[in-house]
């Protein structure tokens, strides 16, 4: 695994031939989808040759290797390196997968040059709408079908119009989802916005004399410290944390104004990295910034804010009533 970074699927991400990129992302999807037993420190090291992969130079202006001269192209290994490998990961390697991505993002985030910087912000987008489609959306749609799952298999053993009545009349809790159940089914939401607030969304700002490289424990290869990155990054996150929460959310209603969350989806749960920013940041810009997102008029429409109305406005402006 020490020379991961050098393997052919990573150095071929960055060729400008379309038929090589596809089959390039094929073969690391297959990789990481058959390994069980990848260590974070292995993933940090497939994600320095992912990262660092589109930023090959040009040694010749007709070879095209800097595949990312070409705005479509960024977007389309963007959305491949997120929504086509991701959601195909096992589970025990999705979260090392994505804590993996976002040490090199707050590690390497402040190396880069006004030319590259676009497209990896396109990536963060990426990878943030994800994080949610699998673990909000996908972990909905799961849950349901299991629930599916219980009723036709009872279905099928019922024999009789006896065992039948008797399997209708059966207590709803016994077809759904216990108290533990319920406590249990965003773990993994947890643990992800836990790995967010502990990086890039942490309170607290990047250190100039943060390690370059992860302290990597050997005895311990899945024990990394995160780190925080610069507020620019934080920056990013916050402005787009609700455009990419709106995209996996259902709603009951779709009148302007009056959208209610269908569902039992932990908004507090995700809003909490933003409620962290703005209650505990030393930085007074980035207090601000959290404090304009929770503000965002599609938070009011969505039940999960109140507009504070003063009683004492209403409306009109004050008669003047000359000078003392």
């Amino acid at each position: 695994m020490a020379d991961i970074q050098k393997t052919p699927f990573v150095r071929d991400l960055a060729s400008s031939d379309r038929k090589t990129r596809d089959k390039a992302l094929e073969s690391l999807t297959l990789f990481v989808r058959s390994r069980n037993d990848l260590t974070l420190a292995d993933l940090l090291k497939l994600w320095k040759g992912l990262f660092f992969s589109p930023n090959i130079p040009r040694l010749h202006p007709q070879t095209g290797v800097y595949h990312s001269d070409r705005p479509l192209t960024q977007q389309a290994l963007a959305r491949a390196l997120s929504y086509s490998l991701v959601p195909s990961l096992p589970h025990a390697t999705l979260h090392r997968f994505l804590r993996a991505f976002w040490i090199t993002i707050g590690r390497d985030f402040h190396s880069l040059d006004r030319l590259r910087l676009d497209k990896y912000l396109f990536l963060i987008r990426c990878y943030v709408g994800v994080a949610f489609e699998v673990l909000v959306k996908g972990n909905k749609a799961s849950h349901g079908d299991g629930k599916k799952r219980k009723r036709d298999d009872a279905g099928k053993q019922d024999r009789g119009k006896k065992q039948k009545k008797q399997t209708e009349t059966k207590p709803a809790a016994e077809d759904g989802e216990t108290n533990a159940d319920q406590d249990g089914k965003w773990a993994d939401l947890e643990a992800y916005i836990s790995i967010i607030e502990e990086g890039p969304l942490c309170p607290l700002n990047f250190h100039p004399d943060q390690p370059s490289k992860p302290v990597i424990d050997e005895q311990d290869p899945n024990s990394v410290p995160m780190p925080h990155g610069p507020d620019g990054l934080r920056y990013h996150i916050i402005d787009l944390w609700i455009d990419e929460v709106e995209k996996v959310l259902e709603f009951d209603g779709e009148d302007e104004g009056d959208r209610k969350i269908k569902g039992d989806v932990p908004m507090e749960l995700i809003l909490r990295p933003l409620e962290k920013l703005r209650s505990e940041s030393p930085y007074k810009p980035v207090r601000t910034r959290a404090a304009e997102a929770l503000e965002d008029d599609r938070l009011f429409e969505w039940g999960l804010r109140t507009r504070q109305v003063n009683e004492e406005d209403d409306g009109s402006e004050p008669e003047w009533g000359g000078f003392d």
